[in-house]
């Protein structure tokens, strides 16, 4: 017997099948041991030793294959192509070493780029040993990544307390994202103007010149700046007699791109089909470990994580088959295309993402996936097809124009382009992240000498525009670009981004949050050398040139280590007063932007001598006066100017057409807020509850601090209106809240919306259930409350997260009861709707199949039903019975201990809450994020 050992149970399963019988295929469920997630991990002083463990789910896995190996004739490790892979690898024998079980076992390394029957066949045909550079690779990038989150992120939680952690590469992915909004904040717009004369040939067609240049004078896009210029052109235009100089066309070509690596893949995934990173490559993931087709389970796409955009030989060959027979010869250039990456720190050792069999059309097999498998697939496949058809041709012409104006002469271009073959353009085209000029159609026929008729001269306004914001897709791209990271690491970049709060999707663009903005300001002015982007990107080519033999390992940690903890050490003296002044310069374009009156930004608004600054609490960063406590101005952290910006004033929305009483938007400590009525507190009472969010009846027994006719009535914002785009529209449907927007289909009574201190939710009489990050509560709809409520009725959803129905995986065969996926608080689970069996750690949801959830929930009963019964105290004898007058007596003491310890501990959990609310915009504890983050702080990225 052979024992193989791949990464997942479903690579296992259909690998099992190609093999036979004399072959055992066992799953690791990816890496079996890590770094223990405490100090002393990695070693700085022993010449960086690393202490491994193996975690609960890995232990499981290696008693497994040492089961296995035990009398087996051979062990065949098959885990992924790539570094990750390599390293499992190693992991896996490293572990058995251990428990003394590879004496005089032959062991072998094999990787296949397909799992196809004969790909896996020709893998285990030509195998090879473990690949210690690759392995020392992942061990320096392993390392790295754990020194920095275990020396850097400690810095942050004594110096920034409510920041969460900071990683190598994932601290310069954020540096990106500020540094964009930073530009976008300093852009100053620059006025120009453009002329066009519409113009038409003697047979009447019309078309459009530019104006570009003037006595001989060329004139550019921002040449023309003022409006009284553009005039004395468009007068000049007005009047004169327009001739055609001279006419030129050219043949142009347009190639296609090549096929997509792991990079290009995420990018085009979220250009065209809306898919995040992280998405795409689980999606990919199931494409490669395949689908049952024909009675067979076939790998649709070779490996996803790679830098290669070659194809193998027979695969060219296929595609171009394929591309005769579906759109003809003249689609089949006369030799196959070769590519090479423009990529920095690109390793080409593996092929391009491709169909495994070019012949298997997206219709053809669309049945047998997921739509959204479905449209990664069909994306895959066009795009390796377009990559070896034949470039599109075109046509582009230029006429160049005079203008004559008396003695002066204006000069004017028209361009055209048209398609005389279309090519690859038939099938695909690559998307973009933001819009570019192109040329016009076909101009009509004209030649040298003719004249023209002027039918219409525009002159038209224009401003430049600043930087636009990145996208997922085209972050990814100058990551790529820059030679940050890797391209099999930014889902998880971008991903962890988003987790710890220190970016925001808004309409698909990347948006700083301020507490992003200030880690990212930090590590700028104390820790500069490692969040620039070329010695991020040079660490990246040391770890490549580890992973082609080129140098050691430990003496890239050595050198690193070295510069680290000399920066690390400078901090320890770091007062926060220096902290705070860095900060305030820093980040002075965001919050201190300029005043319309011209006033010193930093000015106090309420004392009129105080300075503005930034301030750190403990559950985050706000804006106060210097003269504090005499001054108790505050402000959140992002200054506009208006609507609860820089001067702290409110911004007029309108009058509320009901009660004639003014409506509007104010900023306060815990953010901004829309009122109803005159001048309120500072901010808006936070709710202790969602019961007693705004419009709701406080509860019995609970002291108000003022009566509804001393306090004006306003509701908090939600994160998904930004202040610059509320009105009065939104303000009062806001300050209509809670509203009734179901009826709950058992019990008749009323679902309602509103917004409580935990955010948006939906109640149904005492059941309340937090909205989603895509539901709105001014737009959820009846069907969707109704899941909402009918989900935390029946035990699902949690505080704070929505409540996700979950995914339905099937009936369990033994009793019938409905199997479903879900997302806890813990991770994904498996539930019967009595049972819950959280997934192994590591374990990828979106593969996990009716057959592993049956196993897991029936493991988990059985673990229920061994729990010991709780002992019950023996019966007391009349001599040990309390007299009942004794007996009263003492529960009556007890009881009124009981309520004494209660008020004090509700007293002291006012006391707290009224903390925790008490800078704008609250972050979690210090302590707490730290516990947390410890165990998430060795990843790194």
């Amino acid at each position: 017997m052979k024992v193989v050992v791949v990464e997942s149970p479903a690579k296992a399963k259909t690998i099992n099948k190609y093999l036979g019988p004399d072959y055992e295929v066992l799953a690791s469920f990816g890496h079996i041991r890590d770094l223990p997630a405490k100090d002393g991990s990695v070693d700085p002083d022993s010449d960086f030793a690393m202490v491994w463990q193996l975690e609960d789910r890995g232990a499981k896995r290696v008693a497994d294959i040492a089961r296995a190996v035990k009398g087996a004739d051979k062990l065949i490790l098959a885990t992924d192509p790539d570094r990750e892979g390599e390293a499992i690898s190693w992991h896996v024998i490293e572990a058995l070493a251990q428990k003394k079980l590879l004496k005089d076992l032959p062991i072998e390394r094999v990787t296949f780029n397909a799992i196809t029957r004969d790909a896996v066949a020709d893998a285990m045909a030509h195998p090879r040993q473990i690949d210690q550079a690759l392995v020392d690779a992942y061990l320096a990038r392993r390392a790295l990544d754990y020194l920095v989150g275990f020396n850097l992120s400690p810095v942050l939680w004594r110096k920034l307390p409510g920041a969460r952690s900071a990683g190598r590469v994932q601290s310069v992915a954020l540096r990106l994202v500020c540094d964009r909004e930073r530009e976008i904040e300093t852009f100053v717009a620059r006025e120009y103007w453009s002329l066009i004369a519409v113009l038409a040939t003697r047979e009447g067609a019309t078309f459009e010149a530019r104006l570009v240049g003037a006595d001989g004078r060329k004139i550019t896009r921002l040449d023309i700046g003022k409006g009284e210029e553009a005039q004395a052109f468009k007068d000049a235009l007005e009047t004169a007699a327009f001739t055609v100089a001279n006419i030129e066309a050219k043949p142009a070509r347009r190639h296609p791109q090549p096929p997509f690596t792991t990079s290009t893949l995420q990018q085009e995934a979220s250009r065209k089909l809306g898919f995040a990173p992280a998405r795409t490559m689980q999606l990919a993931q199931r494409l490669y470990e395949g689908t049952e087709i024909g009675g067979e389970t076939v790998g649709l796409i070779t490996y996803m994580r790679t830098d290669g955009v070659d194809m193998a030989p027979e695969a060219v060959s296929a595609t171009r088959a394929v591309i005769g027979r579906t759109f003809g010869d003249a689609y089949v250039p006369d030799a196959p295309r070769k590519y090479s990456t423009k990529a920095k720190n690109a390793q080409e050792a593996h092929e391009a993402i491709r169909p495994t069999d070019p012949g298997r059309a997206p219709d053809a097999v669309a049945r047998y996936l997921d739509p959204e498998q479905a449209k990664l697939y069909e994306l895959i496949w066009t795009r390796t097809l377009a990559s070896q058809m034949e470039s599109a041709r075109l046509e582009r012409t230029t006429a160049d124009i005079t203008a004559q104006v008396g003695a002066r002469v204006l000069d004017l271009r028209a361009t055209g382009q048209v398609v005389v073959f279309d090519g690859f353009l038939r099938l695909y085209q690559e998307g973009r992240d933001d819009d570019a000029d192109e040329d016009g159609g076909r101009l009509p026929a004209m030649k040298a000498g003719d004249s023209l008729d002027k039918r219409e001269i525009r002159a038209t306004q224009h401003f430049t525009e600043p930087p636009p914001r990145f996208t997922e897709a085209s972050l990814v791209k100058r990551m790529e670009e820059l030679g940050i990271g890797r391209p099999s690491t930014y889902a998880a970049v971008l991903a962890v981004l988003r987790d710890r709060e220190y970016v925001r999707l808004d309409k698909k663009r990347l948006v700083p949050e301020d507490k992003g903005r200030i880690v990212t300001a930090f590590l700028e002015s104390f820790f500069s050398r490692y969040v620039e982007y070329d010695f991020t990107a040079d660490l990246e080519e040391k770890l490549d040139r580890v992973s082609n033999h080129e140098i050691d390992w430990k003496e890239v940690l050595r050198d690193f280590w070295r510069d680290f903890i000399a920066a690390i050490e400078g901090t320890r003296e770091l007062r926060m007063t220096q902290v705070i002044d860095s900060l305030n310069d820093v980040l002075a374009p965001r919050i201190f932007p300029a005043r319309a009156d011209g006033g010193d930004p930093r000015a106090c608004p309420a004392c009129n001598s105080g300075r503005l600054s930034l301030k750190i609490g403990k559950f985050g960063a706000f804006i106060g006066c210097s003269n504090y406590p005499e001054c108790r101005y505050t402000r959140q952290l992002s200054g506009d100017g208006e609507g609860g910006g820089g001067d702290g004033g409110p911004r007029v929305l309108g009058t509320d057409p009901e009660t004639g009483l003014e409506v509007s938007l104010r900023d306060g400590r815990y953010g901004p807020y829309v009122q109803l009525g005159g001048d309120a507190p500072e901010a808006p009472e936070a709710p202790e509850t969602p019961e007693a969010s705004s419009g709701d009846v406080p509860k019995k027994g609970r002291k108000t601090k003022a009566t509804p006719k001393e306090k004006p009535k306003r509701q908090t914002l939600p994160r998904e209106f930004a202040p610059d785009n509320v009105d009065l529209d939104i303000a009062l449907k806001l300050l209509s809240l809670p509203r009734t927007v179901a009826t709950h289909p058992e019990s008749g009574n009323p679902i309602k919306a509103g917004i409580g201190r935990f955010g948006p939710y939906v109640q149904h009489d005492k059941t309340y259930a937090s909205l989603g990050k895509d539901d709105s509560v001014l737009e959820i709809g009846a069907n969707r409350a109704i899941d909402l409520i009918i989900a935390k009725e029946q035990g699902g959803g949690r505080r704070g997260g929505s409540s996700d129905p979950g995914k339905v995986l099937g009936e369990e065969p033994e009793t019938g009861k409905t199997l479903s996926l879900k997302a806890g608080r813990y991770g994904p689970y498996v539930t019967d709707g009595t049972t819950n069996a959280t997934l192994p750690k590591g374990v990828e949801a979106d593969s996990y199949t009716l057959e592993e959830a049956v196993a897991l929930i029936r493991a988990r009963r059985v673990a229920g039903k061994k729990k010991p019964p709780a002992k019950k105290a023996p019966a007391k004898t009349a001599a040990e019975k309390e007299p009942a007058g004794k007996a009263a007596a003492s529960k009556t003491t007890a009881g009124t201990a009981r309520k004494t310890t209660a008020r004090k501990t509700a007293a002291s959990k006012t006391a707290a809450n009224t903390e925790s609310d008490a800078e704008p915009d609250a972050a979690k504890p210090a302590k707490a994020a730290r516990s947390r983050t410890a165990k998430k702080a060795t990843a790194g990225e």
